[in-house]
């Protein structure tokens, strides 16, 4: 059973950058794709950024892009969102996921993620 806890979150103000972590136990972590997605209040979980396990091929929501920036350090089991830049819209509650799918091909859509953390709060102030 893959566990994932998601770290980082809290409150900055617009223009400030915020680090999120994502640490990954009880499987092989450096077989997983990892995505992070978020959620405001009242909408659709969204994504946001993925890494691919093989290549650590990354792609972004149209949105985050050139502001986000999502990593991943298999040694120490840990997926990160750097997020610079950050705009009031980018408020919401961030998660991460794993496809154990073994693709070479990465997907945005939550129905392709097996495991999902419990999420951390991302606020923006303006």
């Amino acid at each position: 059973q893959v566990q994932l806890v998601e770290s980082g979150g809290g409150l900055v103000q617009a223009g400030g950058s915020l680090r999120l972590s994502c640490a990954a136990s009880g499987g092989t972590f450096s077989r997983y794709t990892m995505g992070w997605f978020r959620q405001a209040p009242g909408k659709e979980r969204d994504f946001v950024a993925v890494i691919t396990w093989r290549f650590a091929t990354t792609h972004y929501a149209d949105s985050v892009t050139g502001r986000f920036t999502i990593s991943r350090d298999n040694a120490n089991n840990t997926v990160y969102l750097q997020m610079n830049s950050l705009k009031p819209e980018d408020t919401a509650v961030y998660y991460c996921a794993a496809d154990m799918a073994y693709s070479n091909t990465y997907s945005v859509s939550k129905s392709r993620y097996n495991y999902w953390g419990q999420g951390t709060q991302v606020t923006v102030s303006s």
